[in-house]
């Protein structure tokens, strides 16, 4: 095992660049290889078999290159595959972290009615991850889930200020509000989504606060390596950042600057 080791970022696709901004923001020291398995998307409509596969392979890329810490910065994948890999297929003094649990234990701090909305991809709803974990953390908030399966490609085909986007987000929230009239905090539980938030707040009244799990994923990563020196001392710090796709190369440089809000090189890979 590598004294020194960069963190590992993982993602399906783009979105988990929104996560990797806070993260880096808060931590610019460390060195960071992100790993986008673009070639494969949408991960959100697969089975989860398939995701957990495809997670498992990203994942196991990572630490050939080097990786002792890996964060899924992908909710589809923390839903269908984290626990999975931790329970069954860790090598010995390898992490893996989601951003599932980070949003879950700490959603009370925002909600003071004690109902909260869930907007996600179909899987992760389907999954029902985050009315668990809320439910095991907090039992006295009530959640309600609504599948978005629409935003993703609206975001990646970059359609975010069209007309097609203002409609079905409107619709979509319709959908989540419709069940509760008494929701006062709504999750973004898919890391394309906050791309979508100038939309969003247009069609959901000041009194509900709609939250991104970037900062707070960022903030659980920064605890947790302070209460795992075991870990941090293992995480080399040139302020580096390295780039990887299985998809064109080109195609994830284009796309990843809306997302990570500057310029980054990107390689392809196999995993």
């Amino acid at each position: 095992m590598k004294s020194n080791a960069p963190i590992g970022i993982f993602d399906s696709g783009y979105g988990g660049l929104t996560v990797f901004k806070e993260i880096h923001h808060s931590l610019p020291q460390y060195d960071y290889i992100y790993l986008g398995d673009n070639a494969r998307i949408p991960y959100g409509i697969r089975s989860f078999e398939t995701v957990y596969e495809y997670t498992k392979e990203c994942v196991f890329k990572l630490f050939e290159m080097g990786c002792n810490l890996v964060i899924l910065a992908c909710n589809t994948a923390s839903a269908k595959a984290l626990r999975s890999i931790q329970q069954n297929d860790l090598p010995e003094g390898k992490k893996v972290l989601g951003v599932i649990r980070p949003t879950t234990e700490t959603i009370n701090q925002y909600t003071r009615s004690n109902k909260v909305g869930i907007l996600a991809t179909q899987g992760t709803v389907l999954s029902e991850s985050y009315k668990i974990e809320i439910n095991k953390f907090h039992p006295n908030i009530e959640v309600f889930q609504h599948a978005c399966p629409l935003w993703v490609p609206l975001v990646e085909s970059n359609e975010i200020d069209g007309q097609s986007a203002h409609y079905v987000v409107e619709k979509d929230l319709q959908k989540l509000l419709e069940q509760s009239d008494e929701i006062d905090t709504i999750v973004l539980a898919c890391t394309h989504y906050p791309l979508l938030i100038p939309v969003i707040e247009k069609f959901v009244p000041p009194t509900i606060q709609v939250i991104a799990q970037g900062e707070i994923v960022a903030r659980s990563l920064v605890d947790y390596l302070d209460r795992h020196p075991e870990v941090e001392n293992q995480c080399s710090k040139n302020g580096s950042m390295r780039f990887y796709t299985t998809d064109d190369a080109k195609s994830f440089e284009e796309k990843a600057e809306v997302f990570f809000d500057q310029k980054i090189k990107a390689e392809h890979i196999r995993v």
